[in-house]
């Protein structure tokens, strides 16, 4: 019996393609929804996925304002930055920052759950999140995803 031997495809340039994706987070779980948008960034959900080349798709997230925290999170989760000037630290709640800038709730957490070198920052770079229901993505004809 002859033994068959199968390459394995490293995905490239040539081999990627990349669709678009469009998320609406209306009474979507924020943390169950910014995993399966980091999976879809980095390209998890493809056949020819390769760790160390970017082949994952764009992603649209709209009503941003209107995704949802489980239990106790929109009171007790906090966000904090800092300037790096002495005093320069601010925390906010969950409750507060999405009421003032909801994109900024999404973005950071798929941004957490993206690899922390270049290659993230290339992905994270495929993410386009927006507060309404409209976008102007519409040449790119996405794909609805539930």
């Amino acid at each position: 019996m002859r033994h068959l031997s199968f390459k394995t495809q490293s995905a490239n340039a040539n081999i990627v393609k990349r669709d678009w994706y469009v998320i609406d987070a209306t009474n979507q779980t924020v943390g169950r929804m910014s995993s399966k948008i980091a999976a879809i960034l980095r390209g998890k959900n493809k056949a020819y996925f390769t760790p160390h080349f970017d082949c994952g798709d764009y992603v649209i997230v709209v009503n941003s304002g209107k995704a949802v925290f489980t239990g106790n999170k929109l009171q007790d989760k906090e966000y904090q930055t800092y300037s790096l000037y002495p005093g320069g630290q601010k925390i906010e709640s969950a409750r507060d920052l999405q009421g003032r800038r909801p994109n900024v709730v999404i973005e950071r957490a798929v941004k957490g759950m993206l690899p922390k070198n270049r290659l993230g920052r290339a992905m994270y770079k495929k993410l386009f999140v927006y507060e309404g229901a409209e976008h102007p993505h519409a040449a790119q004809t996405p794909k609805e995803m539930k």
